[in-house]
This record gives structure tokens, C-alpha cells and sequence, in this order.
């Protein structure tokens, strides 16, 4: 297997596999769905709360913020715990931001996350308490967002059959199709959505669209509590040793 990335952010990814066969690629998917631990609140000790919201709502939404999560610190701890403050009276709106950490480390990173808003005079005072998790146990261990994957698009044109009549280039969403030197060509390849649209509205049949099956393209965006490279790093681990159990137990 060949790896690639076509394209690399904090918090997004797009990569190319070669050499290998679409099952594979459905596991890595969905090992950095299910199996990626990240950090996220857990027990929630509300002290007072006088805003609109019941207490189990503000404890479901400090649930879902995306905390900074340092693996290579958690790992090594056992049972770990990571303690947040919040402290706030109206009349504002009260933010991820305003979550503080024992540690700046593990402080938010997306500190305009709204949770609350309080009237003149209404309060909201409590502690909280993250731990590590995965996703297959709740959502909001859950790093990874908007994961999917494609074969890789290949477009066949036949030039014989071909009379630039624009029509292609027209019915295509992703606009990757154009004329240079009176010949049709395609621009970005891997940006084909493999609808097919352009081979369905050419009369004279002079275009084919197929995937690759052994060249597929993955993408990604992370909520931010690991970045993208970190968390598909982590999954080919934990994968590894899933496959690395499994031989054992089959005794080969």
C-alpha cells in the first residue's frame, strides 16, 4: 500500500491510497470513527444555574466542545482526569473560552463555541471533569468529521468520436472539463465526483467515466481536538495491533 496526501491542514486531510483494495480503506474509516480516543467532559458539578437552560443541557453541551488532546501525555496516565472552572453572571453569553483548565495546555482551542446566554443577574457556576473515551462509546469522542472516501476517478475521451459541442463542459457540477487546443481535457482529475454527468449528455458517446478500485482517495476534517495527520496516524496503529491480535489468536 502507497500513501499519499494530496492535500494536508490541521484540520483536514485528502489522501490517495494506492495498491489497495476498498475494504481496507472502509477499515481505517471507521477505525478513526470508533476507535480514536480524544478527550471530552464527562462528570459535570453545576453549583448554580439560573440561566434558561436545564442543568442536563448545559452538561450535554460542555459535552460536545472539542478539547485539546495530547496524547502522548494521556497515554502514559492512567485514568486520567483533565478539571475545568466556570465561572460567569450576566447579562453575556457564556463561551467555550470561558472553560479554564487546571493546565493552559488543555485549554480550548475554539473559545467562541456558544453554551449559554445569561440574563442581568443570572449566574452559572460549575466544575467539570473530561476523560478519555472513543467514539462507538458516545459522539462526542468522536475527533473525526465528515469522513468518505472514493475511487480514484479516471475519464476516458475519445477525440475520434468528440465534436466540442461544449455540452459536457456544461453539464459538469464540478467544472473540470474545458478545451485547450481545440482537443476536450480534463483539468483536476481527482477533483470528478464520478457522476457521470458528462458521459450521460454525450451523444456521440466519446466519454467514459469509471473508478480505479485500487487507487481510492480519502477526506477528512477534525473537530480540533487532534489534528488530521494525528489522528490517522493513531488509527493505522490501533488497526495494527487489531490485525497483529487477530493472527496470534488464529495461530499463524
Amino acid at each position: 500500500m502507497k500513501l499519499k496526501f494530496l492535500e494536508l491542514r490541521e484540520d483536514y486531510a485528502k489522501i490517495l491510497f494506492e495498491d489497495v483494495k476498498p475494504y481496507f480503506v472502509n477499515a481505517i474509516r471507521r477505525t478513526m470513527i470508533a476507535d480514536v480516543p480524544k478527550l471530552a467532559i464527562e462528570n459535570v458539578i453545576i453549583y448554580d444555574n439560573t440561566s434558561a437552560l436545564f442543568d442536563e443541557i448545559i452538561a450535554h453541551r460542555l459535552g460536545m466542545i472539542p478539547l485539546p488532546t495530547h496524547l502522548d501525555i494521556l497515554k502514559d496516565c492512567e485514568d486520567c482526569k483533565i478539571h475545568y472552572t466556570l465561572s460567569k453572571e450576566g447579562e453575556c453569553t457564556v463561551y467555550s473560552g470561558d472553560l479554564k483548565a487546571e493546565d493552559p495546555i488543555w485549554n480550548v482551542k475554539d473559545k467562541n463555541i456558544p453554551i449559554v446566554r445569561l440574563l442581568k443577574n443570572q449566574r452559572l457556576i460549575l466544575e467539570a471533569e473530561a476523560i478519555l473515551g472513543t467514539g462507538k462509546e458516545h459522539a462526542k469522542w468522536q475527533s473525526v468529521v465528515g469522513i468518505g472516501y472514493k475511487y480514484y476517478p479516471e475519464i476516458e475521451i475519445d477525440m475520434d468520436k468528440c465534436d466540442l459541442c461544449h455540452d459536457c463542459i456544461r453539464q459538469c457540477p464540478k467544472n473540470i472539463l474545458s478545451i485547450k487546443r481545440n482537443k476536450l481535457v480534463v483539468n483536476n482529475m481527482e477533483e470528478c465526483s464520478l457522476c457521470k454527468a458528462c458521459e450521460e449528455v454525450c451523444t456521440k458517446n466519446a466519454i467514459v467515466v469509471k473508478g480505479n478500485e485500487n487507487k481510492i482517495i480519502m477526506q477528512y476534517e477534525t473537530d480540533g481536538s487532534l489534528t488530521a495527520k494525528e489522528i490517522l496516524k493513531e488509527a493505522l496503529e490501533i488497526l495494527y495491533k487489531k490485525y497483529d491480535e487477530l493472527e496470534k489468536a488464529l495461530g499463524l
